[in-house]
């Protein structure tokens, strides 16, 4: 896995070994970043199930003033903290081991908003569906007034268009992985 674009391109990063974590695919990592485009200096970026941190690492490389890292395995959590030390991303991170939905009621407490929010939950099972309810409703403080949302899912595990405050506007497709694009509802 490397970093594709910004400050820190072509430096590779490290995963977690075994088949725990599926990192992003570069050429899908690419795409995401280039429909998103340009990040606003003042952009922060919330990445859940963040597995290495590809793509909060990819954000942070693009000029993100900061990211927050969600994971619940010990492996990821010590990856991401190597890979943001290797990068010297370390100042503008914070990295929690911790199932998502309690992690974003932790983050609503203490009043933290995020610009751009990252979802690569396992591609089976309703973890997506879960994280998504939770931030179109009862986390949705979390997102700034123009949060995007962008979730990596299987294609045989659709996600609904229109969930509270979100809204997904656009999808596409690379094999088996979809990635949805929501944006927050005026």
């Amino acid at each position: 896995m490397r970093i594709i674009g910004g400050a820190a391109g072509g430096r590779k990063i490290r995963a977690p070994k075994g088949a725990a974590t599926r990192p992003t695919a570069d050429r899908v990592r690419e795409a995401i970043f280039n429909m998103l485009g340009p990040l606003p200096p003042s952009t922060r970026v919330l990445d859940l199930y963040a597995g290495a941190g590809g793509l909060g690492l990819e954000a942070l490389s693009r000029g993100a003033t900061e990211a927050v890292f969600v994971d619940r395995s010990g492996e990821a959590v010590r990856c991401i903290l190597e890979n943001l030390r290797a990068l010297g991303f370390s100042h503008r991170a914070r990295v929690h081991r911790a199932d998502v939905v309690p992690a974003l009621g932790r983050l609503l407490k203490e009043g933290r908003r995020f610009d751009l929010v990252l979802l690569d939950p396992p591609y089976f099972g309703d973890e997506a569906a879960r994280a998504l309810s939770c931030l179109a409703g009862p986390a949705e403080g979390l997102l700034a007034e123009d949060a995007v949302l962008v979730v990596e899912h299987d294609r045989r595990m659709p996600l609904e268009h229109a969930l509270g405050v979100l809204c997904r506007h656009d999808e596409r497709q690379y094999g088996d992985t979809v990635v949805s694009f929501y944006r927050r509802a005026a």
